[in-house]
């Protein structure tokens, strides 16, 4: 991203990058505050966590929240996408799209952004982060636009944005960057590295504002254990195999979701049922987090907290088969932390000593890194989400490469024939 010659451009793309840091801090902060001013307003809660405030309120709140966000993401969607195929210039473009050249139309990517907030905060079962990611990618696009950049140069920033809106509304800084340069750059180099890390660091620090600076989740320093080690060998495999599973569900019921007015039945009568089935487990609802919490402190039973990540991983694809928009990260590392602690726990009785909580972590990573297909992403996301020293470095890279094989191989025998 360097010009010879022409000191101007330099100076001017270090403050676009710059901006385009700034822009998705304050985007991210902005979804924090309505992603909560939802849900403490649907749920009447004032502090304490997602989980302990859906266990305080009535239970038929629930019920109600859930088809009330059916009602509003089925209209919402339905008429965003009819009005994307009558004007094809008007359709939601992904950031995906956007940082292969394609432009985000304004509006309409706030309205689905928006969506997605309203559904989540009212306790879809699906992710918060695409959100952040869009509305910060429509910003650098837009500024990048404005400023004159080549066409590598917008590829770059945008993606720098999307992976600094991600930064900034869960606080990870080097996750955002990290993201940024292996899932959307998929290019390791100085052009992409400088960039990400400044927006991603910029991102974090603006929105440390109204974004909490603790970890998103509360856990144990897990010890480094002989146990944990073999353990995350042998696992691998196994949860690239379930993680592979997921991504085949999830792309099923992408694929086969309403594409015109059924939106308007599916998505509320799944919506309800999810808010019907969280009458009796609470946590399979919103963006995963608060199973997630539950893994890592093994605070109910394995057995019990199983259950909830068998009915999480139906309820987000049945949320994706409704016609929603959203993301599966944090749902991954929800499931990912249910099944590791499940194994673990069987582990144990084998092996004990070893504490719970590192069977979820290590099960959170590798799993993610399997629907993400983003290995190095996923390791350094549950790292900061965590808040883990490095003594658990080496299992997690252990299980993560053992799940990721898996996964290639699963991937390259559908695409060849062989499976």
């Amino acid at each position: 991203m360097r010009r010879p010659g022409t000191p101007s451009w330099v100076i001017r793309l270090v403050v676009v990058t710059a901006l385009v840091g700034v822009g998705g801090g304050i985007g991210g902060a902005l979804v924090y505050l309505a992603l909560h001013a939802i849900q403490h307003l649907a749920f009447g809660y004032s502090e304490g966590s997602f989980l302990e405030g859906l266990q305080d309120a009535p239970p038929v709140s629930r019920v109600v929240a859930l088809a009330v966000a059916g009602l509003i993401g089925g209209v919402g969607w339905w008429l965003l996408r009819l009005w994307g195929r009558r004007r094809p210039d008007h359709a939601v473009v992904s950031v995906e799209a956007s940082v292969g050249g394609r432009r985000m139309p304004g509006i309409v990517t706030l309205i689905n952004a928006a969506l997605q907030i309203v559904i989540v905060g009212l306790g879809a079962s699906i992710g918060r982060e695409v959100a952040p990611r869009e509305v910060a990618a429509l910003w650098a696009g837009w500024l990048s636009d404005r400023a004159g950049v080549t066409a590598r140069e917008r590829r770059i920033l945008v993606a720098c944005g999307a992976g600094a809106g991600l930064a900034a509304v869960y606080n990870v800084p080097l996750g955002g960057a990290v993201f940024a340069v292996e899932i959307l750059l998929a290019e390791v180099s100085f052009a992409t590295i400088l960039p990400a890390l400044a927006t991603s660091a910029i991102a974090a620090l603006v929105a440390r504002i109204v974004v909490p600076a603790n970890p998103l989740y509360a856990v144990e320093q897990v010890p480094l254990t002989p146990s944990i080690v073999l353990w995350s060998v042998l696992v691998g495999p196994l949860l690239g195999f379930a993680a592979v599973g997921f991504v085949k569900l999830a792309g099923f019921a992408q694929r086969h979701r309403p594409r015109s007015w059924g939106i308007l039945i599916v998505m509320p009568l799944v919506f309800a049922a999810v808010g019907v089935v969280s009458l009796w487990l609470p946590a399979i609802l919103g963006n995963g987090r608060s199973l997630g919490q539950l893994a890592f402190t093994a605070a109910m039973p394995v057995l019990l907290i199983f259950a909830i990540t068998l009915v999480k991983t139906a309820s987000t694809v049945g949320t994706i088969g409704a016609g929603a928009a959203g993301g599966t990260l944090t749902p991954s590392l929800a499931i990912g932390a249910g099944l590791g602690l499940t194994v673990g726990a069987v582990w144990d009785l084998v092996w004990p000593g070893a504490p719970l909580a590192g069977f979820a972590l290590i099960g959170a990573a590798a799993f993610l890194a399997v629907t993400m297909r983003a290995p190095f992403t996923a390791l350094v996301l549950v790292m900061e989400f965590t808040d883990q020293g490095l003594q658990l470095l080496a299992p997690l890279m252990l299980c993560i490469a053992g799940a990721v094989a898996v996964g290639y191989l699963m991937e390259r025998g559908r695409v060849t024939g062989v499976a």
